[in-house]
């Protein structure tokens, strides 16, 4: 038997009821927002990455999936969505377009971690991303949206977390200030972070290592060095969130594993998941366009992840949603068995749900597993129902039992069905 890959799990038919809420939920508040759906590829090549995300982050380090192309063209599959919706906003010049541009999206990601609760090899994610709005608004717009999106479902236990990173000049100044901080309290820190100092110092304040935390506690803050610029950006930021009452708490810790983001940064916490609490997060990259060979684009945008939000969502959400009224075709005999094939294809054609299992050759067999399927309503079709003309349109609730003509099945049966 040849099983699933590690890390990569199969969404079976009892989950996907769960996953296709969130993304119904998501893609609602998204198009209110005035977000519009983008499909990117799910491999690119790899420069895209290395270029976006950062050479020096353990994304590109260590978690992509990387492969030679048959002409030698290195080529990844997508860790993250935002570097390949920027090289398609730079690629179809949306810049000319003089309506904003704001996108959504859904899809696979991958990258090479330790598989455990809430973390996969290939994972999935829902992301907007916001170009050309240099405007404190246009941050506090996608942080709504995905606040909006999490609280629809009723998640439990969330929690906004933001900060303020600065532009690059900031961080630059910052440097240095950090680095001979971890230097002095080096043999305090885990083996990544050692390694982090030289080439990724601030991802040593976010990582969740109780001796790290402990070690960097008492480290200069970026706060200290940023400019009057950056600051009253920020300020604005936080103003448009208490104007719209969603609620937020300052993590001066917060820095996010990607390069390219600066100003503000924010991440969705939980207390319902254990260690890995982040359920979505993202934030502000103003020079990422422009580095991948675009025009100057101030862009702002987030990703959640699915996977942690159907672990989250309540049983009772997904009950909750409306269902279909299902009629279950139980056709037997030699004309029963035909007639059947015939009423379940009208039922279809007319837009309501129909099953059968043809593997039933008697009524009883027929019955039980409309209960299995959970039907509202079996149509009952025999050999003598045929020579009658006639089907039994059964309420497998009630048990109440009627009697349709054949010839004119779907005038008879909605009616039936607009009121169950």
């Amino acid at each position: 038997m040849i099983k699933g890959i590690k890390g990569v799990k199969d969404l079976l038919p009892e989950e996907t009821p769960r996953w296709r809420l969130i993304e119904e939920t998501a893609r609602r508040w998204a198009t209110g927002y005035g977000f519009q759906e983008i499909r990117i590829p799910i491999f690119e090549v790899t420069t895209l990455f290395a270029r976006s995300i950062g050479a020096s982050t353990d994304i590109v380090e260590k978690e992509m999936y990387t492969f030679q192309d048959r002409d030698g063209t290195s080529l990844t599959l997508r860790p993250e969505g935002t570097a390949g919706t920027v090289r398609a906003y730079i690629e179809h010049n949306r810049a000319a377009d003089p309506v904003p541009q704001k996108y959504f999206y859904f899809g696979p990601m991958f990258r090479h971690e330790r598989p455990q609760a809430g973390r996969l090899r290939q994972f999935h994610q829902f992301g907007v991303e916001s170009f050309g709005i240099a405007d404190p608004r246009a941050d506090v717009e996608v942080i709504a949206l995905l606040w909006r999106v999490l609280s629809a479902l009723a998640l439990p236990g969330l929690t906004l977390e933001i900060n303020n990173l600065g532009d690059t000049a900031d961080r630059e100044t910052y440097r240095p200030q950090l680095v001979a901080y971890l230097k002095q309290h080096e043999e305090k820190l885990c083996g990544n972070c050692k390694r982090r100092i030289e080439t990724n110092p601030l991802r040593v304040l976010d990582c969740k290592v109780p001796d790290c935390r402990t070690a960097t506690e008492a480290a200069p803050h970026l706060a200290d060095t940023l400019s009057e610029k950056a600051r009253t950006y920020f300020a604005g930021v936080l103003a448009g969130l208490d104007a719209i009452r969603i609620p937020y708490h300052l993590n001066h810790r917060l820095v996010r594993g990607l390069d390219y983001y600066g100003l503000t940064t924010f991440e969705v916490t939980t207390t319902n998941l254990g260690a890995q609490n982040a359920v979505g997060a993202g934030g502000r990259y103003d020079g990422l366009v422009e580095t991948l060979g675009g025009p100057p684009t101030p862009a702002v945008g987030f990703a959640v992840g699915l996977e942690r939000m159907a672990m989250m969502l309540p049983d009772t959400a997904v009950v909750s949603t409306p269902g279909y009224t299902t009629v279950y075709v139980a056709g037997f005999g030699i004309q029963g068995s035909a007639a059947g094939l015939l009423s379940l294809e009208e039922l279809r054609k007319a837009g309501i749900r129909a099953v059968s299992d043809f593997r039933s050759g008697t009524l009883k067999a027929h019955l039980r597993q409309a209960d299995r399927l959970g039907c509202r309503y079996t149509l009952i079709v025999g050999d003598d129902e045929v020579v009658k003309g006639l089907g039994v349109l059964r309420n497998m609730e009630t048990k109440v039992q009627l009697d349709i003509p054949l010839l004119s099945l779907i005038p008879h049966v909605l009616p039936l069905l607009s009121g169950s």
